[in-house]
């Protein structure tokens, strides 16, 4: 699921959900989604032969020795290597675990931590001291985001009551950033700009797709050796639980957002004795079948019903941008564009790919929906200099681009069997993208190193707890979320027990949580400061569409 990652520049934070896209804008394209009917498509995929990993629950005793070493050992937090673009209360450090808990004694690799102490100050009455929680660990997606930066999320008002109870912890997973980094290829060969982006690919371009899908997966196995295998969310669990131990904390609180709610499920499968709690935002569909390959199918399906949201946004505010009064006519102002771009790429970067990936980001927040807009306008009308700026690839940005990729390709490939018979993921998108054409081929090009992927497959654990194993847990989901799709949020309130799933009506923003909806923020912080929910699903109304932004000569 290539769903997004807080990351980046020292001090960004993203208001809405805490995510962010890979710097090559195109949002990994795969945070679980929908079931797929079997009228709907082909029914299970060829999967992948070959002896599957170690089950989940075997490795705990390998766990338990981890933790205990990491509690007796601490967090050293002190200066942040990167501290002149920080405010001075992040501190940072690392935390060891085991590359293989088979092998808890063998070879350790390090885990950046990031921590903002708790202010115990009530934003509300200054003189008043607000008691101390413990810790609240965050994880933003991915896989491969980056959640080092989340504990400045203290500084948004949305989020002072939160960050006045408790220590905001932020970290680097396995293979990611500072933890032990993977790549797959050279950085410098990550962004290929201007790209094209056939919505209906030719016999030869899949060919030439499939060539570059092979020598990518070559290229993580010969840059990572034997531990490929061992970048998976199962060690993602296992290694969250001996950083709940390195943090001093007897049970954990925890908030995944997108694929992080997967792997924090896994972690209240295997370990829900240690759950304090836990808020899942933008949850994905933890059924074993659906992980992965099913999962990006539903979500290619979802993308199309978003960027039909998109486009009628677009037709409202027809007066303003002038690209269509109806969906239909600006996806033909769309066409247009990219027939113009792959005959001449705007500035010499922006070809049809980079325009689709921009307005593929502006499917997951509808915070960047006038941006996207203006700059198709304006480029419509000769000024390229908008979508150059919003669309172009940011090749300063290649190295964390390029390992937040690699630890995307490793873990889904790892973590479930997948076709590996190009006929079964050429028929199956084949159907799909005559119904939706949006993001279904981009998804199996994100996705096709999975299909010759050199390590051993996992077959996905079952998450699933029975009633009273688990403190009750707050899932958080969209309605028209298309990352995630809210089929994935109904299946997660149905495996874990006491549950209780909020939606936010008639929205699609990808995560929820700290932004701009009073309601739900009301409901994360009765449940993450008071240990309340609501006694049953609870809705809040959509917040408002954003405002449309008027061309310079308005007015005039």
């Amino acid at each position: 699921m290539r769903a997004a990652a807080l990351h980046s520049a020292a001090g960004a934070l993203l208001l809405t959900a805490l995510a962010a896209v890979p710097a090559n804008g195109l949002p990994h394209a795969g945070a679980p989604g929908v079931p797929i009917a079997p009228d709907t498509f082909a029914a299970g995929p060829a999967l992948a032969p070959g002896r599957p990993l170690t089950a989940g629950r075997a490795l705990v005793p390998g766990v338990a020795l981890a933790a205990a070493r990491a509690a007796a050992e601490g967090v050293d937090f002190g200066k942040c290597s990167d501290a002149q673009d920080l405010p001075g209360a992040m501190q940072c450090g690392t935390v060891s675990v085991p590359l293989d808990y088979a092998h808890p004694d063998g070879r350790q690799i390090t885990l950046a931590v990031s921590r903002v102490q708790a202010t115990h100050r009530d934003p509300h009455n200054s003189k008043r001291r607000v008691p101390g929680q413990g810790a609240l660990v965050f994880n933003p997606g991915g896989p491969g985001g980056s959640g080092r930066y989340f504990p400045l999320i203290g500084l948004l008002p949305e989020w002072k009551r939160i960050g006045a109870a408790y220590d905001l912890v932020g970290y680097d997973p396995r293979g990611v950033g500072r933890s032990a980094p993977l790549s797959c290829q050279d950085p410098k060969r990550f962004f290929k700009g201007p790209s094209p982006a056939p919505v209906h690919p030719s016999e030869s371009y899949k060919k030439e797709r499939i060539a570059q899908a092979k020598a990518y997966a070559r290229g993580c196995a010969q840059r990572a050796g034997s531990a490929l295998r061992h970048y998976n969310s199962l060690n993602n669990a296992r290694d969250l639980d001996v950083l709940r131990a390195a943090l001093g904390e007897d049970r954990l609180t925890f908030m995944g957002a997108s694929y992080g709610t997967y792997f924090g499920a896994l972690y209240a499968t295997l370990f829900p004795s240690h759950v304090r709690r836990m808020v899942f935002d933008a949850a994905v569909d933890p059924d074993p079948a659906q992980i992965w390959y099913r999962n990006n199918l539903g979500q290619s399906a979802a993308f199309e019903s978003r960027w039909t949201d998109l486009r009628e946004w677009i037709a409202a505010h027809d007066d303003v941008y002038g690209l269509g009064a109806t969906a239909d006519e600006v996806l033909d102002s769309y066409e247009r564009a990219r027939a113009r771009l792959a005959a001449a790429p705007a500035g010499g970067k922006v070809g049809p790919g980079q325009l689709q990936g921009a307005f593929l980001q502006a499917a997951y927040y509808d915070d960047y929906w006038p941006g996207r807009a203006q700059a198709l306008s304006e480029y419509l009308k000769g000024d390229p200099k908008q979508l150059i700026a919003q669309a172009a690839p940011a090749r300063t940005a290649a190295a964390e681009a390029e390992n937040a990729n690699a630890v995307y390709t490793a873990v889904e490939c790892n973590d479930a069997p997948w076709p590996t018979d190009w006929r079964v993921w050429d028929r199956d998108n084949t159907r799909l993208a005559r119904i939706a054409p949006f993001e279904t081929w981009d998804n199996v090009w994100a996705n096709l190193p999975c299909a010759y992927w050199p390590a051993p497959r996992q077959r996905p654990l079952d998450v699933r707890t029975g009633p009273g194993e688990l403190p009750p847990t707050l899932i958080l989901a969209a309605e028209r979320d298309a990352a995630a799709p809210y089929a994935g949020a109904l299946e997660m309130h149905r495996r874990l027990s006491g549950s209780v799933l909020v939606t936010e009506r008639d929205a699609g923003t990808h995560g929820i949580a700290g932004g701009p909806n009073r309601c739900v923020n009301g409901h994360l912080d009765a449940y993450l400061l008071e240990g309340r929910l609501p006694a049953r699903r609870a809705a809040c109304a959509g917040r408002a569409e954003p405002e449309p932004k008027p061309r310079p000569d308005a007015g005039r």
